[in-house]
C-alpha cells in the first residue's frame, strides 16, 4: 500500500480546444508537482477528430500534461461534437466508473474536478456541467468540483459573447492573477487550433482582451441546485445561434434523472 499517493487533479472537456479555460490552472497543478489527467467527451465533426486530437495534444504537451494521461471517450463512445445532450445516457455510464476509478485509487489523491461552467454557452458545455455535477455528488467529490468558464452571451446584444467571464450566480470566484509571461504564452496557444480556425477568428479578439485587461484565472464551485436554473436570464447563446434549445436540454436533463438506458459503455480508459 503505497504511503504517499500521488496527488491527481482531472478535467473535463466537451471539446478539443477547451482547455484554453484553464490553462493557468494546469500550469499551476503541474508546477506543484500534482498529475492532470484531461478527458474529452465528444469528437471532432467531417473526419477532424484525429486532427482536433493531435492540436490538443501539442497544446496539453505544452502545459506538462503526458500524453498517457489524455483520454478521448468521445471517440470510443462514438458522440460527436454538438451531440452530448442527446447521450447523457453514454456519457454518464462511462464517467460515473472512471471518476470512480479515480477517487478509490490508493495510488492517488484526488485533489481537484474540474468541468465547464453553467453558463448557456455552448450545449454540450452545459451538458458536461450537468454529468459532472450529478456524478461527482454520488461519489461525494462535490467539493472538489470546480466549474470554469468559457463563453456566454449574459448582457450581450445580440450575436456578441463574453468569454472567460463567470458568472455571478455561479456562487465566489476563486480568482488567481496570471503572469503576463503566462499570458502572451497562453494567447500563443489559442493559435495552435488550425482545425478551428473559423471559431478562433470569433474567439481571440476577447481572449486576447481578457489577457491584457483582466489576466485572471477563474473557478467557481459547483452546486446541484443551479441545475434547475436557467444559466442566466435572457437568450442563451446557444439559443442565439439556434444550435439548442434550454427547453431541449431540460428535458435530456430530465431523461437522464428518469434512468434512460444507457447505451453500452467503452471500458473506463486510464
Amino acid at each position: 500500500m503505497p504511503t504517499d499517493p500521488q496527488a491527481v487533479a482531472l478535467f473535463l472537456f466537451a471539446h478539443q480546444d477547451d482547455e484554453f479555460g484553464v490553462f493557468q490552472t494546469i500550469e499551476d497543478c503541474r508546477r506543484q508537482g500534482w498529475r492532470v489527467v484531461c478527458a474529452y467527451l465528444t469528437h471532432g465533426a467531417r473526419g477532424s477528430a484525429e486532427r482536433r486530437n493531435q492540436e490538443s495534444r501539442r497544446v496539453l504537451a505544452t502545459l506538462g500534461v503526458a500524453d498517457a494521461d489524455i483520454v478521448f471517450a468521445g471517440d470510443a463512445l462514438g458522440i460527436v461534437d454538438a451531440s452530448l445532450p442527446r447521450h447523457l445516457a453514454t456519457a454518464g455510464a462511462w464517467l460515473a466508473p472512471w471518476l470512480a476509478a479515480w477517487s478509490e485509487d490508493p495510488a492517488a489523491e484526488l485533489r481537484l474536478l474540474c468541468a465547464p461552467a453553467w453558463e448557456g454557452g455552448h450545449h454540450d458545455h452545459d451538458a458536461l456541467h450537468f454529468l459532472a455535477v450529478q456524478t461527482a455528488a454520488g461519489l461525494g467529490l462535490g467539493a472538489l468540483l470546480r466549474q470554469y468558464a468559457l463563453y456566454h452571451a449574459h448582457r450581450c446584444p445580440g450575436p456578441l459573447f463574453r468569454v472567460l467571464s463567470p458568472l455571478a450566480a455561479n456562487g465566489p470566484v476563486e480568482s488567481t492573477p496570471v503572469p503576463w509571461r503566462a499570458r502572451l504564452r497562453h494567447l500563443r496557444l489559442c493559435l495552435c487550433y488550425p482545425s478551428q480556425r473559423i471559431t478562433w477568428i470569433g474567439l481571440f479578439p476577447f481572449v486576447l482582451a481578457h489577457a491584457v485587461l483582466r489576466g485572471r484565472q477563474a473557478l467557481q464551485p459547483a452546486a446541484p441546485a443551479r441545475l434547475a436554473q436557467r444559466p442566466h436570464p435572457g437568450p442563451l447563446y446557444y439559443e442565439n445561434r439556434r444550435f439548442y434549445s434550454w427547453e431541449q436540454l431540460q428535458a435530456d436533463m430530465a431523461g437522464y434523472l428518469r434512468g434512460a438506458a444507457p447505451s453500452p459503455p467503452a471500458p473506463p480508459a486510464r
